[in-house]
């Protein structure tokens, strides 16, 4: 029972990372809620243990990945993109070295 709570919370956090990525966008939207509901239903008859185990795993990491790289852009002119990023997105730049060389 318990790796079946697993996956229905992987597959819930999946939605509604979904739901925040694409936010405003119906057809991203549309399109991954057919592929995160063709995966898990493609796989539903599965027993072993460690093949679940390692599904669950990879649907983490598609998470992370949506939510941590994906950016949504609008075509706004020809050649010109409106991008508009999550505020999780938006980090402050930190300087690799807290304090500045001194020159010789």
């Amino acid at each position: 029972m318990a790796t079946r709570l697993k996956v229905l919370r992987a597959f819930k956090a999946l939605h509604r990372t979904r739901m925040t990525v694409f936010k405003e966008d119906d057809r991203a939207l549309t399109a991954a809620r057919l592929k995160i509901n063709e995966e898990f239903k493609k796989n539903k008859n599965e027993t072993s243990e460690e093949n679940i185990q390692e599904m669950i795993k990879m649907g983490r990491a598609v998470e992370t990945i949506l939510r941590e790289n994906v950016v949504q852009a609008e075509h706004v002119g020809e050649n010109k993109l409106l991008l508009r990023p999550r505020e999780s997105l938006l980090l402050e730049n930190v300087p690799y070295c807290d304090s500045p060389r001194k020159k010789a």
